[in-house]
């Protein structure tokens, strides 16, 4: 079957450890495209988040933001928006709170945190658990640069986004190293109605309108472009991902995916830190032959 639509996640996907672009990833990317074939990223990331390794690897393709929150072009226009209600976006962060769980606000108007310092402690926490060889303080840099790259405010309370009329809430992205409490609170969110709730890591939960997963917005694109489903290829890594392997004739896990992601897909390929994207894509390129 060959397949016209590639969607690939970032995190734990198309990015190394580095949080960069391989170059044989980049090349891979660029000999579909130059063959025909529809590139789009698919990411939780807010679009200034996705855009800095992007950028760094001068690949211009269509996104999809934010967990399907949001779809930009390849220039970056947007061309669909899906936000949460505010008095959801209220329940939601009520919960979190009751569990004493951090979290952010994604936004169209960016991203917001009520504690810095809470913020940066815990961007650490994560980034040292998975790269153990970097010191703490390129770790610490690193996290004050996804505040500032990432374009993510401090406000003093999110109630005053929540009732403002010209704010779009996309997502809740909430943190905690207790498995207990995510468990709980994921269990207590389970229960509101009118949102979706996924994750893309095991220290994470990640809150959107129902509507708003990548598998919808993938589709959504598809027909746009008159492209079809059972010919796109999905590539992830975990469970903010599984609404689009759901939808695709080729479904690709990562070789460092949740194992919950590997039993689903037909198709594995190798991790991130061995270019497996790239993998994938030189796999199809052959099929398409």
């Amino acid at each position: 079957m060959k397949i016209h639509c590639i969607a690939t996640d970032m995190d734990g996907t198309l990015l190394n450890s580095k949080q960069k672009v391989s170059e044989a990833n980049k090349r891979a990317i660029m000999e579909a495209k130059e063959k025909g074939i529809q590139v789009i990223v698919a990411t939780g990331r807010s679009y200034s988040e996705a855009r800095f390794p992007l950028d760094e690897a001068e690949i211009e393709c269509p996104i999809i933001c934010v967990n399907g929150a949001e779809i930009r072009d390849e220039k970056g226009g947007i061309t669909h928006t899906t936000g949460m209600d505010s008095a959801i976006s209220a329940e939601v962060a009520n919960k979190l709170r009751d569990k004493g769980i951090y979290f952010e606000v994604y936004t169209n108007q960016g991203t917001y945190t009520e504690d810095y310092e809470k913020g940066i402690d815990i961007i650490i926490d994560i980034f040292q658990s998975s790269n153990p060889q970097v010191s703490e303080h390129k770790i610490r840099e690193a996290a004050k640069e996804r505040f500032s790259k990432g374009h993510i405010s401090v406000i003093e309370d999110y109630e005053q986004i929540f009732h403002e009329s010209s704010m779009i809430i996309y997502k809740f992205l909430a943190f905690s190293f207790d498995d207990d409490a995510l468990s709980s609170a994921k269990e207590l969110l389970d229960q509101v109605e009118g949102i979706a709730v996924s994750s893309s890591g095991r220290e994470n939960l990640e809150i959107t309108n129902v509507h708003a997963q990548k598998g919808i917005a993938l589709e959504q694109f598809t027909k746009e472009q008159g492209l079809d489903m059972s010919k796109t290829m999905a590539i992830g890594d975990n469970f903010n991902d599984l609404s689009m392997m759901k939808k695709v004739g080729r479904p690709v896990a990562m070789g460092n995916a949740a194992e919950g992601i590997k039993e689903f897909c037909e198709f594995h390929s190798a991790t991130n830190e061995e270019d497996g994207v790239a993998k994938a894509i030189f796999e199809v390129l052959k099929i398409n032959v």
